[in-house]
């Protein structure tokens, strides 16, 4: 060392700052903190979301607790949703009430018993004749003119509500993004379904963002060749054409077109789910389960507890 002094100030000095600068951030960020944050641009208030119907056709069968757990499971995802729940029977069952009550979501209960004429025979096959028709129609009544709810919201949409209608079954799979794709409909939206007319999936074929045709190969000259679950319609659309319903006398495959021909022209459907090329809804089958041990044990009597609700 040459024994001069060492200048330690100005590294010093400049700490000093560096803590001084670190002091004044901490007190601006906590000042931000406190200040109520800035209302978002993005998403819209719920309040500002079209609300989206979706209408379920359901039957008394053993898996139908299960199918429905799951299927209002995956609706209480959905913002601003109105479940139009309607049963195949003559009033509302203690099952399904049930389990409305407990879902959390904004719901209507529906009943109505399908006409004996129309009901599948044992061992009939499901496409023989179409099911469901009368539930669709309960919900659509209601919808127009109210009346009839056996549970939950009686009234129905008031007068220039925004909304959009879904015939969801409840065994089909549904991604929640689906719904976010249907919420602006303006006339009648559509995409593909996966696992459905014995194809990998069925959907429109779009070019320059219009439907030029469709993807099946069933029936391809059906006036609207789509899967109940493909497509979604405007409430006010619904509401301006009251003669719009589905018909239990269409044949086979034609009951979507029964509807949908009162609707819209083919070419005037609108493709989500990026131009139609994202599945986003599949026609899951759930398999029938075997009461073999069941019924074995019952006629020991030692069948399971009828208390105990599944």
């Amino acid at each position: 060392s040459s024994g001069q002094p060492c200048d330690c100030l100005p590294p010093l000095r400049a700490a000093a700052e560096q803590l001084r600068q670190k002091d004044l951030r901490i007190s601006q960020l906590q000042a931000d903190l406190r200040r109520p944050p800035p209302a978002p641009a993005q998403p819209p208030e719920p309040e500002a979301l079209p609300t989206i119907y979706v209408v379920t056709p359901t039957y008394a069968r053993l898996v139908q607790k299960a199918e429905l757990v799951r299927l209002s499971q995956t609706l209480s995802l959905v913002p601003r949703l109105h479940w139009l729940l309607v049963e195949d029977a003559e009033g509302p069952t203690p099952l399904v009430s049930g389990l409305l009550a407990a879902s959390g979501l904004l719901f209507t209960h529906l009943a109505v018993l399908t006409p004996k004429a129309q009901r599948l025979r044992e061992g009939e096959p499901g496409w023989v004749r179409p099911r469901g028709v009368e539930q669709r129609n309960r919900a659509l009544d209601w919808l127009r003119s109210g009346g009839g709810a056996v549970g939950g919201e009686k009234d129905p949409p008031p007068p220039g509500t925004r909304g959009v209608v879904y015939f969801a079954d409840d065994d089909n799979t549904y991604s929640r993004e689906l719904f976010e794709e249907m919420r602006w409909t303006r006339g009648v939206s559509v995409w593909p379904v996966g696992l459905v007319g014995g194809l990998r999936f069925e959907g429109p074929r779009v070019q320059d963002g219009r439907v030029v045709g469709f993807h099946t190969a069933w029936e391809p000259n059906r006036p609207f060749p789509v899967d109940m679950a493909g497509f979604a319609v405007a409430l006010p659309l619904l509401l301006a054409k009251p003669s719009a319903r589905f018909d239990a006398a269409a044949p086979r495959g034609h009951l979507e077109s029964s509807l949908l021909s009162h609707l819209v022209d083919p070419k005037d459907l609108e493709p989500r789910a990026a131009n139609c090329t994202r599945v986003l809804v599949w026609h899951t089958r759930t398999e029938k389960p075997k009461m073999k041990q069941e019924e074995q044990l019952q006629r020991q009597g030692r069948g399971s507890d009828p208390a105990v609700e599944v």
